[in-house]
């Protein structure tokens, strides 16, 4: 799982620990930028913001862990053609064709058709894809379609049919649509199934599926593409040699390098299980791969890499491909392994029904890494923690991985101004306490969310999994879920008689306070007036947030105030309002553990979903003062190996992209290896 949110102990360690100490005579030094004088913006337009991010510790790694992280990082940007097919059928051709456009086209590039012509291009590079990252709309251009041809013969690209009348016709509106009453499949533009492809016919076929060992379920659906031929469905897997095998391929070679410089035996073991599986698609040898994986806990180097979360999928089967590499901060993760030490007490103290809970909480690990490269679904917008893998049997049995992305969140904190806490923020004594602590909260609560949250809770006998009883509303419920339980624990004393903060109290009013602006209120500055709330990291803060309201105003716990024409939510009384997320805790993990369709719908369509439109109104025209865009992603360092006579690796310096397009059309021209049409 990802958790797409931005301990002020975290945040001073990060500023001292990424320099960190210098190796007795190490192999290779690359001297970068020293954070004061790092640009981290890089671009910004229409409602996007490109970061950079610096590689803290590169200088440490050995030449032969730089290896396997420049190995590693090529092998993602190998499949980076996969995301753009798997979000919508016509990309690759969109993109080659716009892209030929911006490298070819010499006419006037001072109109203002040309400058909405190169809006839309990073808009589309930037979602990998012609449906917007977040809300799933489809983008629309600010230029005409005549305008469009007049570039395209200029330019001697082609673009004909539907990939181009989509650009500016209503179909395939949206790329992921999880509205009530509707087929989900058939009203979605995502490419994991073929157009004449039903909700139904998805259910019936994975519905008659069954798992050799029923206590260990397959993923069915997670590597392949479902198509009905001449009324038949079938899949089409993604391995070497089937769909996507091109790239695959590309990927495997890359893998088989990193191999040969793996760190220890066992993380030589999981990436030998990766490359098996990429051959069959064997789905079998994907949870062995992920057993040996989440095991392999040594070294300094960790990456993921394959097809994996299923948020872009509506029924929540097929898995997105992404990539990231990881650098192991040590000293930051060890101040942060007391939450994995102390995951069982936390089961063993929240309000869920003891059915509900773990006896044993396995194997949860948390550590703080600085990513080295991103692809796939992972970029340019990025998580800021993962919790993998994403199987409730191996996650019960073996563990799981958590990682908060170190670097990531740093660029965020130190990219961004205070102008809209201040705008959307009851009063100073709210503003004060965000300042103070909000950043420790914000972190602490991610780590809570991935380490404590995911691993939390457990199934009743016989019920099956999220994708199969939740459907459309299973990754909501889950996100949702672990947020709560992060909600519950960061206004607690234990957080502070672990050592994690000096004031409890204080950390937890300025994370209660954050929690329910965004969710009520400045989220909605990423919605255009009208929109329904669809994505479900939004969905369920939106849902958790309004609940909790609604819950407590018998009480008046969250008190609605309106001041000079404007809105504002104040929590009165936080002690009760800690309770009202126990309560909710308890009942989404009783929705979980007994498959409850009906109430998880309730849920979601009630609280989750619809926006007050005249509060939403407010907010935009509140918000129009601030410039910052609303969301932010990232280019990657480029990891550049210097080569002997021999052809031989002796070192790899590590710089930055001048542009969010260089990047961009250099990937292209390096990483294209699949045809427009899949």
């Amino acid at each position: 799982m990802m958790f797409k949110t931005s301990l002020r102990l975290m945040l001073v360690l990060l500023l001292v620990l990424s320099c960190g100490k210098e190796k007795s005579e190490p192999e290779v030094m690359v001297t970068e930028e020293k954070s004061e004088s790092f640009e981290y913006v890089v671009d910004q337009f229409a409602d996007l913001k490109i970061l950079r991010y610096q590689i803290p510790g590169w200088e440490q790694l050995s030449l032969k862990e730089q290896k396997l992280v420049y190995y590693l990082t090529q092998a993602g940007l190998s499949g980076r053609d996969i995301i753009w097919d798997q979000n919508y059928r016509y990309n690759l051709t969109i993109r080659k064709a716009l892209e030929t456009v911006y490298s070819d086209f010499s006419g006037d590039k001072n109109t203002e058709e040309w400058k909405a012509f190169e809006e839309y291009l990073k808009r589309v590079w930037f979602s990998n894809g012609i449906h917007h990252h977040y809300s799933n709309m489809k983008i629309k251009p600010g230029f005409s379609a005549d305008y469009l041809k007049e570039l395209l013969a200029a330019s001697g690209a082609t673009l004909e049919g539907d990939a181009f009348d989509v650009i500016f016709n209503e179909n395939d509106s949206k790329k992921v649509n999880l509205a009530q009453g509707v087929d989900n499949i058939a009203v979605s533009a995502t490419n994991f199934y073929g157009p004449n492809v039903t909700s139904s016919d998805v259910e019936s076929f994975y519905g008659n599926m069954k798992s050799p060992n029923p206590e260990k379920p397959l993923s069915f659906g997670l590597n392949a593409q479902l198509v009905k031929e001449n009324g038949v469905v079938k899949e089409r897997v993604y391995k070497s040699g089937g769909l996507y095998g091109e790239a695959i391929d590309e990927i495997i070679k890359w893998l088989e390098l990193a191999k040969g410089v793996a760190e220890n035996q066992p993380q030589a073991d999981a990436l030998g299980l990766l490359i098996e599986y990429y051959k069959s698609g064997d789905l079998k040898t994907w949870d062995d791969y992920n057993v040996t994986w989440t095991a392999a806990t040594e070294g300094n180097v960790d990456y993921i890499n394959s097809f994996i979360e299923v948020y872009n999928d509506p029924l929540g089967y097929k898995g997105s491909y992404e990539s990231i590499i990881q650098i192991k901060d040590f000293d930051m993760s060890q101040k942060m392994a007391v939450l994995s030490e102390n995951a069982q007490w936390f089961e063993d103290n929240s309000p869920l029904m003891d059915d509900h809970k773990k006896k044993n909480v396995v194997g949860v690990s948390y550590k703080v890494v600085n990513v080295a490269g991103e692809s796939g679904d992972a970029s340019p917008s990025t998580p800021i923690g993962v919790n993998l893998p994403n199987s409730s049997w191996i996650r019960k049995e073996v563990g799981s991985k958590s990682v908060s992305l170190g670097n990531i969140i740093h660029s965020y904190n130190n990219a961004g101004s205070t102008g809209r806490l201040k705008e959307f923020s009851n009063d100073e004594k709210e503003v004060m306490l965000e300042e103070k602590y909000g950043q420790l909260a914000d972190k602490l609560h991610t780590a809570l969310h991935e380490v404590i949250g995911h691993a939390s809770g457990q199934l009743n006998p016989g019920v099956g999994t999220t994708k199969e009883t939740l459907k459309n509303y299973a990754s909501t419920l889950e996100e949702g879920r672990a947020d709560l339980v992060g909600l519950y624990y960061l206004y607690s004393p234990k957080l502070q008689e672990l050592g994690l903060v000096d004031d409890w109290k204080s950390v937890g009013k300025a994370a209660y306070d954050g929690y329910i602006r965004n969710g009520l209120m400045t989220q909605l500055i990423r919605l255009e007036l009208g929109d329904d709330v669809e994505e479900a990291h939004m969905r369920n803060r939106q849902w958790v947030s309004a609940w909790v309201f609604e819950k407590g105003k018998k009480d008046n716990v969250i008190e609605k105030v309106s001041r000079d024409g404007k809105t504002y939510f104040n929590i009165n009384d936080y002690e009760k309002l800690h309770e009202l997320f126990g309560e909710l805790l308890r009942e989404t993990q009783r929705i979980k553990s007994e498959g409850d369709f009906t109430a998880v719908q309730e849920l979601v369509e009630t609280y989750g979903v619809k926006v007050d439109q005249d509060l939403h109104s407010e907010i935009l025209e509140r918000n129009k003062q601030f410039n910052s865009a609303p969301y932010s992603g990232f280019v990657n360092p480029v990891l550049v190996p210097e080569m002997n006579d021999q052809g031989e690796i002796i070192a790899i310096k590590v710089t930055q992209p001048d542009s969010f397009e260089e990047q961009m059309m250099n990937y292209s021209k390096l990483y294209h290896f699949l045809p427009e049409v899949n």
